[in-house]
């Protein structure tokens, strides 16, 4: 599984923000895999962090694939990188913090021109966290994407770790260490695998403790 993406549109830099008292907004640009009405990642965000967030999706396409592909597919207009920065730039003049998900990494297509999650990234000039796996691969993966920030002069603001195994591998503990090196940036935290099936006030309660100060936390790095 690749890295996934999420960038901060707005000045604020803390998180678990909304626990904090600052105005949240998360922005799905394209939401893939689910027909009409079915809860998607804006839904789950709004359940786990509760009504302190705004969550918004701005397209749905039903099959689960890349943006561009789901859009070809259904015959829908594809979700262009202009109208996902001026959805967050219109979120942070009411938020505090803007946060805004990728579908699948940073250089999957929204579009049959080749447009991706990182030129939306740059037009809203915004630092990048890249969400990892734990386990085998991740290596290559996290610094292919390191490295395409770099090209494009974006910020890789660091790693988080998006399913860590309650009993993690020998590959997962050397990765803790490894992460950071292959990002060339600093591991930020460890969300636990089946972290995403906890109620939302436990969910909320707890997620200070899986990252880093940086990112408003007390997680620090283990020794595995």
């Amino acid at each position: 599984m690749a890295p996934s993406c999420w960038w901060a549109a707005s000045a604020s830099s803390k998180n678990p923000a909304a626990a904090r008292g600052r105005r949240v907004a998360v922005l799905k640009p394209a939401q893939t895999g689910l027909a009409p009405g079915e809860p998607g990642d804006a839904a789950e965000v709004a359940r786990l962090a509760g009504d302190h967030v705004t969550a918004v999706e701005l397209a749905r396409f039903p099959e689960p694939l890349a943006p561009a592909t789901a859009a070809r597919r259904a015959g829908l207009a594809p979700v262009r990188p202009h109208e996902v920065a001026e959805a967050a730039q219109k979120l942070a003049t009411e938020h505090d913090l803007v946060l805004v998900e990728g579908a699948g990494g940073l250089l999957v297509r929204f579009d049959d021109q080749g447009a991706t999650l990182a030129d939306a990234a740059r037009l809203l000039s915004a630092p990048v966290l890249v969400v990892a796996p734990a386990g085998l691969g991740t290596l290559n993966a996290t610094a292919l994407t390191a490295q395409a920030l770099g090209a494009r002069g974006l910020e890789c603001l660091g790693v988080v770790v998006g399913s860590m195994p309650e009993r993690p591998d020998l590959a997962s503990r050397c990765n803790i260490e490894d992460l950071p090196v292959a990002a060339g940036a600093p591991l930020l935290g460890a969300v636990p695998a089946g972290a995403g099936a906890l109620p939302g006030a436990d969910f909320a309660a707890r997620a200070g403790s899986w990252l880093a100060p940086r990112l408003g936390g007390s997680w620090v790095v283990p020794v595995l």
